[in-house]
């Protein structure tokens, strides 16, 4: 384990475990490293046919550490940044077994995801605005195609949060399991997809992303400088105090 992150390796496939459950694993900046330094690994892995990515317990992850939007950035990207690039960017087929709370970045890596199994008594939120934020992960361009103008407008305007089943209904997941099964669904996809051609495997996930990605890369760049400055502001800086005075 690295970065609050447990690594498994099981034949063609990777399996990254978010372990932070004392913090509903949430993710902070080493577990942001590691998660796009494995990332990485399996891009130049030809061997390797999927990644799994789940959480620790009895949740998926709860977000950003807001502990972490209080110290200090520099220049360039940010630890979240350099993931979800990683993310949108690799090749290998990413499937996500969701439990419990998926909050904020835990529902829009989501959208980079080719396969997200749910289960039922999981609760998503993007409570972004609530925090005097503004939506990340290219979720301002791909929430609307995914859910409708309408509901991507409860959820990221409003923060509203939303189940398994209105998640698998809008195209967010694809399937519903009974809960605690969410991984078992991810790795049994797994195992199918182990069983593919991995070369054509792989050139088809780029085929299917390839439309899309310059799109999201402009639109990721967009939310990050506006995350940057909107981090500074004096909303931003009292909802974050208000939630630490919980």
């Amino acid at each position: 384990m690295s970065g609050g992150l447990k690594v498994g390796r099981d034949g063609a496939v990777l399996t990254l475990t978010i372990d932070r459950p004392d913090r509903r694993n949430a993710l902070d900046v080493a577990t942001y490293a590691a998660l796009t330094e494995q990332l990485a690994l399996a891009s130049a892995d030809q061997t390797l046919a999927a990644v799994i990515l789940t959480g620790a317990g009895a949740h998926f992850t709860a977000g950003n550490d807001l502990r972490d939007f209080q110290a200090e950035r520099g220049a360039g990207d940010s630890a979240g940044m350099s993931f979800l690039r990683a993310l949108t960017t690799t090749d290998v087929p990413v499937i996500a077994a969701v439990e419990g709370y998926a909050i904020g970045i835990g529902v829009t890596l989501l959208q980079h995801c080719d396969f997200v199994h749910i289960g039922e008594g999981a609760t998503l939120r993007m409570p972004f605005v609530a925090l005097g934020l503004c939506p990340e992960g290219a979720s301002s361009l791909l929430m609307p195609r995914l859910a409708g103008a309408r509901r991507a407008a409860e959820w990221l305007l409003q923060g509203k949060a939303f189940s398994a089943r209105e998640a698998v209904d809008a195209g967010l997941a694809t399937s519903i399991t009974p809960t605690g099964q969410a991984l078992a669904a991810a790795q049994a996809t797994a195992a199918d997809l182990a069983g593919q051609p991995p070369a054509a495997l792989r050139l088809t996930k780029a085929m299917l992303r390839r439309p899309d990605r310059q799109a999201i890369q402009e639109t990721l760049d967009y939310e990050a400088q506006q995350f940057r400055a909107r981090l500074q502001t004096e909303e931003a800086q009292a909802a974050f105090a208000k939630f630490f005075k919980k």
